[in-house]
């Protein structure tokens, strides 16, 4: 059975600028003081251009990227963070998890991908684990219905939120689709 990760404590890494992209405001903001109770030393950006920008002038040892940002895909920051400094540890972010964004991002360099909403421990655990070594599972893993839940609502998104091509994509009754859509997410 292969090793569980051991994580190594930030006080380990001499450069411990982290960079935080994400459009969410308010879980941005949280996420960053409580990174910075932890050791990092964080900067924050809202959108891909300013990640760009902080990356070109921070070359960060540590990334935080949410996937889908206002104005583009936040692979294109990862993609600049690896250009600039190709050993930072960079955890990509998303509401929407799916298999083929893992793959894509785990390709232009994360060493992990994480599902919001993430704690501050889990981020942390991530971006400090050993990458040589199997990771530990989620201390609170999301529930299949909270699962379900989200594959529906990123169909739904990539059918530009069409009801009727949505529930025919994925097979089910519109009505059905339309009573899951207005509910809230589970936890």
């Amino acid at each position: 059975m292969p090793e569980l990760k051991s994580n190594k404590k930030i006080s380990e890494f001499a450069d411990k600028s982290l960079l935080i992209v994400d459009d969410d405001n308010p879980f941005r903001e949280r996420l960053a003081r409580a990174m910075e109770k932890k050791g990092f030393v964080v900067s924050q950006a809202e959108s891909v251009k300013a990640g760009i920008e902080s990356v070109i002038s921070t070359k960060p040892a540590f990334a935080v990227v949410d996937l889908r940002l206002n104005d583009g895909n936040g692979l294109e920051v990862v993609k600049e963070i690896q250009k600039n400094n190709s050993n930072s540890r960079i955890i990509m972010l998303t509401g929407y998890g799916n298999i083929p964004t893992a793959v894509a991002a785990i390709k232009e360099g994360a060493i992990d991908y994480l599902a919001k909403p993430a704690d501050a421990d889990d981020v942390e655990k991530a971006l400090l684990a050993d990458p040589d070594k199997k990771a530990a599972p989620p201390e609170s893993p999301m529930s299949a219905d909270r699962v379900k839940w989200e594959h529906i609502h990123r169909v739904f998104e990539l059918c530009n939120r069409n009801v009727s091509e949505t529930a025919r994509r994925l097979k089910m009754h519109r009505r059905t689709l339309q009573r899951i859509l207005s509910k809230r997410s589970p936890r």
